[in-house]
């Protein structure tokens, strides 16, 4: 009996001792009454190697270092299991506040709760967490963005055309939203004959459209969710020797690149570095305990 007493309390205290994982020591809690300039935010990037989010990046460093913040950047390589754990040292770091990038929006939850439990506050950017408390999202409409799209492909080769659509990651909110607003318009004024997805990757893209080109003869434009995806469906049309509108999403330099040179049709425009600005700027509101609004929309524009 005593030993089954004995086994019961080390096994309370091993789940004692899990649930606290995520606590920093005391020294490396976020302090209440430091001066902005001693701050340090911790940055969750979901990869950088999309230029989009190299770009997000460098507008958080340049405001950050404009008011004198220390920025903690970590690159969650699309891993989500390796951005918990990202987030989970940047914590341990004593960082006064979280700027997320998540890989997953749904994934992402139990870090923001945690973040929230030991009262480090949370903003998200370019994507959204679907639960806990995150003091603001920056990130365009994709909604809108997506219909931006869709409205382009119409007036480019009329209503009813055949449409492929190449989507971004699953569970990210931006593959999402640029969805829902794409098929709002596509389902009503196209003819949507795939879709699939690649990951917002360039290589995915251009294998997927490989297999798209070689499955339907009759493929007149594309919405790819992303520019990444976008570059690698034009190089693959390339090959095919056809003549096929093709439409991206973020406004990457490699796209406004191609747009120009007349190799991509067109580009929905994000400004990841005002992004990160924004979130910056926010953040130092926050820190000095300032309101912010729940989501900060930040402006597309659509070059063709």
């Amino acid at each position: 009996m005593k030993k089954s007493i004995s086994l019961l309390l080390i096994i309370i205290l091993v789940i004692g001792l899990s649930a606290c994982s995520m606590n920093p020591p005391e020294w490396a809690k976020p302090g209440k009454h430091k001066e902005l300039k001693d701050m340090k935010i911790g940055l969750s990037i979901s990869t950088l190697d999309n230029p989009f989010f190299v770009s997000l990046k460098n507008g958080v460093i340049q405001e950050a270092a404009s008011k004198g913040i220390k920025v903690i950047t970590v690159d969650a390589q699309n891993d989500t299991e390796k951005q918990m754990n990202d987030i989970e040292d940047l914590i341990q770091q004593g960082v006064d506040m979280l700027l997320i990038n998540p890989t997953d929006s749904a994934a992402i939850s139990s870090a923001v709760q945690s973040a929230n439990h030991i009262g480090i506050p949370v903003i998200t950017l370019d994507r959204s967490a679907d639960k806990g408390k995150v003091e603001t999202l920056v990130a365009s409409d994709n909604i809108t963005g997506g219909k931006m799209a869709a409205n382009f492909i119409i007036n480019k080769v009329g209503k009813h055309a055949n449409v492929v659509e190449l989507q971004g990651t699953p569970g990210a909110s931006a593959a999402r939203e640029r969805g829902q607003g794409f098929h709002e318009i596509a389902d009503k004024k196209l003819d949507v004959i795939a879709k699939q997805t690649a990951n917002f990757d360039r290589t995915q893209g251009l294998n997927v459209m490989e297999n798209l080109l070689q499955g339907h003869k009759d493929i007149q434009a594309v919405f790819a969710q992303n520019d990444e995806m976008a570059l690698g469906a034009i190089e693959a049309i390339k090959s095919s020797g056809r003549d096929i509108v093709v439409v991206g999403f973020d406004g990457t330099d490699d796209g406004i690149k191609a747009v120009k040179e007349g190799r991509l049709s067109a580009t929905v425009a994000q400004q990841p570095v005002l992004i990160g600005k924004q979130a910056v700027i926010a953040a130092s509101k926050v820190l000095q305990g300032k309101k912010v609004k729940s989501r900060i929309a930040v402006p597309l524009k659509l070059i063709q």
